[in-house]
């Protein structure tokens, strides 16, 4: 929602030059992802100790409480701490995750996991609707008020609504000759785990690497400049509603085929759909393209949380996801860097051909871990079953 007004909420706030203005708000905008990225491991570990729907609560008291004193700031440096601490105090979304994961019975988690992703994908494409109506109707201050006010019936409807199933899990105590099993089950588990933070940081960096330049590179394809703040929008939004579209679908394929199987396509298909996004010739073109882009994207968190809850002791779970979170808000870090530094030095075209590379790359590591944990696993069944 902040999106559209937040640079002139900076001005507001008594920074007139543009360049700082930007500087502002691009920190204003990134502090809180910041603060989410390196609490969101903490609040998951209260999780699996005290329940996630506390947390769930505990983010959505803060966080109302936080969005309306950003409405009451003063200057650009009480709006960034403002934001940094919604971030730190936040994390509703990795709670609902792991609510969503912990309360759904195993063979449907890719489902619900892919309904929950629907929820978050409509929020994205309707915020910034909303943030661009709302200030000329009741004012910029007013905004954050309201949605202190939303995030409020929120809270009320996760106490009144949401149930959850609750018991603290202790660690089961090793039985028999079993050491050298427990060793390879969780190297088996350290593979899976690694392979799937790295596939959480690959898929925000495959999409922010190329979100950033796309009013740039319509520039390059001779957009007129009066056209060309609508045209980012809609390619935006074609992204968007595409992942909208599949994600249950793709969620609900994961329960019956794998995660990792999931994983592997969507990411062979996101590099499959990013090279020609180089080549286009037309806004329209790229607008198809994107659109397909959000389809392939669609079915990778909600896969990546199913194989985490597949592999991770439920004591351990709450924990692992907040890793994922933090990924997610690495690659998104670090893909808008790569894809200006990139951009700058060879190119805007040469942004997808690296992105879909990487991509590419992501989906034979996927496959190779897939194989090694496979192989692993079948040599811990073999183990059990030789007589002693």
């Amino acid at each position: 929602m902040l999106l559209p007004f937040l640079p002139i909420f900076v001005g507001e706030l008594g920074v007139k030059q543009q360049t700082s203005m930007v500087l502002w708000s691009g920190l204003a905008f990134g502090a809180t992802f910041i603060g989410t990225g390196l609490t969101a491991p903490f609040w998951g570990h209260l999780g699996d100790k005290y329940g996630r729907k506390p947390m769930l609560v505990r983010a959505a008291v803060g966080m109302a409480i936080i969005m309306s004193l950003i409405g009451l700031s003063h200057n650009v440096y009480q709006l960034v701490l403002l934001r940094l601490a919604a971030g730190l105090i936040g994390g509703y979304a990795s709670s609902s995750m792991l609510l969503v994961a912990t309360q759904t019975p195993r063979e449907r988690a890719g489902w619900a996991l892919g309904v929950l992703s629907t929820g978050a994908l409509t929020g994205n494409l309707i915020g910034p609707l909303i943030g661009g109506v709302l200030p000329n109707l009741i004012g910029i201050r007013n905004t954050f008020f309201a949605g202190g006010a939303v995030i409020a019936i929120a809270m009320l409807a996760t106490i009144f609504l949401v149930k959850e199933d609750h018991r603290e899990i202790r660690p089961a105590p090793s039985v028999g000759d079993s050491t050298a099993i427990s060793q390879r089950l969780h190297r088996s588990v350290r593979i899976t785990v690694g392979a799937m933070l790295a596939t959480a940081m690959l898929v925000m960096l495959a999409n922010m690497s190329i979100e950033p330049i796309i009013t740039v590179y319509l520039e390059t394809l001779k957009v007129p400049k009066t056209r060309i703040v609508l045209d980012a929008g809609f390619i935006m939004a074609a992204s968007a509603f595409g992942s909208i579209l599949m994600a249950p679908r793709l969620g609900r394929w994961a329960d019956r085929i794998g995660g990792w199987k999931v994983i592997s396509f969507c990411l062979l298909t996101t590099s499959a759909v990013l090279l020609p996004q180089a080549f286009v010739a037309g806004w329209w073109q790229l607008g198809i393209l994107r659109f397909l882009l959000g389809m392939s994207l669609a079915g990778l968190l909600p896969s990546v949380a199913k194989v985490i809850r597949h592999s991770v002791p439920e004591r351990q779970l709450g924990k692992v996801l907040g890793y994922s979170q933090s990924s997610q808000y690495a690659g998104e870090v670090i893909g808008p860097l790569m894809g200006g530094v990139i951009g700058a030095h060879f190119g805007m075209r040469s942004v997808f051909i690296a992105t879909s590379a990487i991509t590419l790359i992501g989906a034979a590591a996927n496959w190779l871990c897939q194989r090694a944990v496979h192989e692993g696993n079948a040599v811990n069944s073999t183990r059990r079953t030789l007589p002693r």
